[in-house]
């Protein structure tokens, strides 16, 4: 199984093998992914506040899932370091890879809206 790159912020190539290649739908999944991420956080801070490491990895391991499975790599990885960090009961850590996560999110706000709406005809 191929790792997904880290790096990427958004890999087209998946995004359009999983919405075959329907830009409306790139949109859409897209716009419903930074939604549905951006409303969990405050839930994965609120673990971290609480030290709950159950909760946190949990929510993390969701949120994770959902950007890994449309390519939101970068999000993913660091989603990922969470769910690893709250398992290792790091704290202080998770709290400095949700402040990369908000980042990661924003990075992805900017590929989803270059996204340019297909012609009609």
């Amino acid at each position: 199984m191929q790792v997904p790159d880290a790096t990427i912020v958004l890999d087209r190539a998946q995004l359009r093998d999983v919405t075959l290649d329907d830009e409306d739908l790139m949109r859409e999944i897209l716009a419903a992914l930074i939604d549905d991420t951006s409303r969990q956080m405050p839930f994965v801070e609120s673990a971290i506040r609480a030290e709950d490491s159950q909760k946190c990895m949990r929510l993390a391991h969701y949120s994770k899932g959902a950007c890994a499975n449309v390519g939101a790599n970068a999000a993913a990885a660091v989603l990922k370091r969470i769910e690893r960090e709250a398992a290792g009961h790091e704290f202080p850590e998770c709290r400095v890879s949700l402040a990369n996560l908000a980042s990661e999110i924003e990075r992805l706000r900017f590929e989803a809206s270059a996204i340019q709406a297909a012609p009609r005809a």
